[in-house]
């Protein structure tokens, strides 16, 4: 089974699980309908961007639709990323991607659930990344941190970056 089929089952099942319709997810995630059903079917290969909206839609970790680490590449609109581990505790569950951010690119992510972090180091580069109203430049060798719970950006100004990404999504206890 290939990764768009593996995502679309695991899409599938999440929001089942949560007694959504398609056109619920659909709604609360600002994906189209039918691109939702063309990626529950395994018929369409998502984008990160997409991924976020939809797991942040489901209050899912991204990790939890990818699946274990299997060093499987997921591109956005600047950003490529591989889930190289995910830990689970029982106050968060943690990812950490190796990600390259491509030159003279920005990507915009969405608002993540409450109380997500993102940390950030960069290994080759200088990356653009933090809240869209406030990024800041790290460069190599530097780290950063950011609330992820707010509209953020990752961009490379003056050529490729790659960098270590570690995200922290608190769980929250019923």
């Amino acid at each position: 089974m290939g990764l768009a089929e593996q995502v679309g089952r695991r899409l599938k099942e999440a929001r089942v699980e949560q007694r959504l319709s398609l056109s619920e997810l659909a709604r609360r995630s600002m994906i189209g309908k039918g691109t939702l059903s063309e990626l529950e079917c395994g018929r369409r290969n998502p984008t990160l961007e997409t991924l976020y909206a939809l797991t942040t839609a489901l209050g899912v970790p991204l990790s939890s639709i990818l699946g274990p680490a299997k060093r499987t590449v997921i591109s956005g609109s600047a950003v490529d990323a591989v889930l190289t581990e995910r830990f689970e505790h029982a106050d968060a569950v943690t990812e950490v991607f190796r990600i390259g951010i491509r030159a003279d690119a920005v990507q915009e992510s969405a608002a993540h659930a409450p109380g997500t972090q993102e940390h950030i180091i960069v290994l080759r580069g200088t990356a653009q990344v933090g809240a869209v109203s406030s990024p800041h430049l790290v460069r190599t060798g530097e780290h950063i941190q950011w609330a992820a719970d707010v509209p953020h950006l990752y961009g490379a100004p003056s050529g490729d970056v790659e960098a270590v990404l570690i995200v922290r999504y608190p769980v929250v206890h019923p």
